[in-house]
């Protein structure tokens, strides 16, 4: 089923679900699905049920660490895994009022990691202002999260590298493997070749190279319904095969477990593997993780300033469980007194080693 339903995915995958006006575009239908079916009949447990049994329910935050700001959900890629729903067509984008709330926090938080993502957070018309302005706050370090092909998407962005560079940006880049069938198959035609080409790069000024300060990591999701393989093991497979290849170095490699959550929810729907992707999860929940998932170490910031226990929370639209909702309001001391809130998603977090942002957790 998975293999034949594949064509039809990729057709309709050229727009969000949102501009297909999909139903999964609603968040209420995902936590709809999330809620119901095996997880309301019984078949499986309920994530606070799960937690419950070692303790920690309600899940609690630890001290803050990251503050992640997605800058808009304008994308020039429109992958099928995306639990963004990101797209060319996608015109949420944070404003420099917004970002000037933001950069308040910024110098007043006791985050040490800056986190900026979309969509791709370059085509943001102040992204460039907004990392200058940012740079300056002396965050310890400063992620930018892209997608690589957009380095090569347009004159305009071939001197991110260099723009990269002069801020110390620590880049974190989209890879989903390093062979040509399998990126493009999850994120369309020829985008293997622009990632090499942005990759080689990103290594020209730099970025990647052993001892270099200039860090660039890539990021790896499965291409399919299936959780990733050790990522250690991938860390290896991905240096071994770039380096002969194409000459590309990188530092490290973190593994991210696709979470059910809008156009991946829509593919395990449309492929027939929603219920089997839930039991695949809830079968791998590892205890060990819990303790350190992201959402315990972050604070989520959407691009019109609402907030959010984690970026998988910010697009179900689950706001945080405090007083303090907006960034217009921000208060870290209210912040650390909450409860985070939580949905049959958050199994993607604590299957195996773990998932985040920053890759495995356990």
């Amino acid at each position: 089923m998975e293999q034949s339903i594949l064509p039809q995915i990729k057709k309709a995958a050229k727009k969000s679900l949102k501009a297909r006006e999909n139903e999964l575009a609603e968040t209420n239908k995902q936590l709809e699905i999330l809620n119901g079916g095996i997880f309301a009949d019984g078949e499986l447990p309920y994530f606070k049920d799960k937690i419950a049994e070692i303790g920690h329910f309600p899940l609690r935050p630890n001290k803050l660490e990251i503050l992640q700001i997605n800058v808009g959900y304008m994308c020039n890629q429109v992958c099928e895994h995306c639990h963004v729903d990101a797209g060319p067509d996608r015109k949420e984008i944070m404003t420099r009022e917004t970002m000037e709330l933001c950069l308040e926090v910024i110098r007043n938080t006791g985050a040490h990691t800056l986190d900026l993502t979309g969509g791709a957070p370059e085509m943001n018309p102040n992204f460039r202002w907004f990392v200058e302005e940012a740079a300056k706050a002396g965050i310890q370090d400063f992620i930018v999260r892209s997608n690589l092909t957009i380095i090569r998407a347009n004159k305009k962005y071939y001197d991110l590298p260099e723009f990269f560079k002069k801020h110390n940006v620590h880049v974190v880049s989209s890879m989903p493997h390093y062979t040509r069938g399998k990126t493009d198959k999850q994120r369309g035609d020829g985008v293997f070749d622009k990632s090499i080409k942005a990759l080689q790069e990103l290594n020209a000024v730099g970025y990647g190279m052993p001892g270099s300060d200039l860090r660039l990591d890539l990021v790896y999701n499965p291409s399919g319904a299936f959780l990733p393989g050790d990522q250690m093991a991938m860390e290896r497979d991905f240096k071994k095969a770039l380096d002969e290849d194409f000459g590309i170095q990188f530092h490290n490699l973190f593994a991210i477990t696709n979470l059910p959550i809008s156009r991946f929810l829509d593919y395990l729907i449309a492929s027939d593997n929603y219920e089997d992707y839930m039991y695949a999860l809830v079968e791998a929940y590892n205890p060990s993780a819990v303790s350190n998932v992201m959402c315990t170490n972050t604070i989520s910031v959407s691009w019109d300033g609402w907030l959010y226990d984690c970026d998988f929370n910010q697009m179900l639209e689950l706001k945080v469980a405090s007083k303090v909702k907006h960034i217009k309001d921000y208060n870290e001391d209210l912040l650390n007194d909450r409860n985070i809130v939580i949905s049959q998603h958050c199994y993607g977090c604590t299957a195996g080693a773990g998932s985040s942002c920053q890759g495995t957790v356990a």
